[in-house]
């Protein structure tokens, strides 16, 4: 009961932020959303003996976030300042090159610097600098690349994905349960098979294909080579976290979310997810 209560109390600010305000509440929420998963992140991390600083993790993973929705466009406020005399630039208007390279780029050289800094030579070296740049690539640039899909593809396309996601979860969970007999990882989460596996991909392909028929201009078979990428990844997300927290000895990431763990635990699938869907929808439609 604790879970469902929770998850009808989140789910109205989730669908109604995307569906009634506008895109820049949606970057806010995506933002929010990082740093809370990023303490998570960190939390996991020191259980498995890795430092990650936070200031200049959390600062990572923010920015990273941003430029990501940000894409190769002007930010409004940003073109009315440098733009030349007679000349507006909006939204739309190319900006050269992706500032994403810049965060990523900027962050090696601080981690790089602050291990130097540090002056404590060991085996950890290593693992604490990997770990301080990979939070913005894991965290950072997923949950940027979803905010960038509502501004750009539309709350009905940011929407769908969501809805792809939430099918597929709930098909792995019932078709599981009904005919789940052969373990998918054993090592990494007993309780997944193989066909609770089969049919969240299934119906996430076709959660995608008929969904995906009203939002995007596509051929049917590439929605369902989509939905079925989505779904996958999906799963791969989800293990990936579990993973993260069986190798740290830890059950969830935090107990912020009643009956459902932290945040990191809601939005796993949603990380290896949207990377996909960007690319399909900056690139494809």
């Amino acid at each position: 009961m604790t879970r469902v209560l929770s998850a009808l109390a989140l789910l109205p600010v989730v669908i109604g932020t995307i569906w009634f305000l506008p895109h820049q509440a949606t970057l806010l929420l995506a933002m929010v959303a990082a740093v809370l998963a990023f303490r998570e992140y960190c939390g996991i991390a020191r259980a498995l003996g890795v430092w990650v600083p936070p200031a200049v993790g959390g600062t990572a993973v923010v920015l990273a976030g941003y430029t990501m929705w940000l894409g190769d466009r002007w930010p409004d406020s940003l073109a009315t300042a440098i733009a030349p005399a007679g000349v507006a630039l909006t939204a739309t208007e190319p900006l050269t090159p992706n500032l994403v390279a810049l965060v990523l780029m900027s962050a090696f050289l601080v981690v790089g610097g602050l291990s130097v800094a540090r002056g404590r030579p060991g085996p950890s070296v290593l693992a604490d600098a990997a770990a301080a740049l990979f939070a913005p690539i894991y965290l950072g640039l997923p949950l940027g690349a979803f905010a960038w899909v509502r501004s750009v593809g539309g709350r009905e396309a940011l929407l769908l994905l969501l809805g792809v996601i939430v099918i597929s979860d709930s098909a792995q969970y019932y078709t599981g349960r009904a005919f789940g007999r052969r373990p998918l990882s054993p090592t990494i989460s007993p309780k997944k098979t193989m066909e609770g596996a089969i049919g969240g991909v299934v119906f996430g392909t076709l959660a995608m294909t008929v969904g995906g028929y009203y939002v995007f201009a596509a051929p049917l078979w590439l929605l369902a080579l989509l939905g079925a990428a989505v779904s996958l990844l999906g799963i791969v997300g989800d293990l990936f976290e579990s993973l993260l927290k069986r190798s740290a000895g830890i059950k969830d990431s935090s107990n912020l979310i009643p009956g459902h763990g932290g945040v990191l635990d809601r939005i796993d699938s949603w990380l290896f997810a949207a990377p996909v869907y960007y690319v399909f929808v900056r690139f494809v439609v």
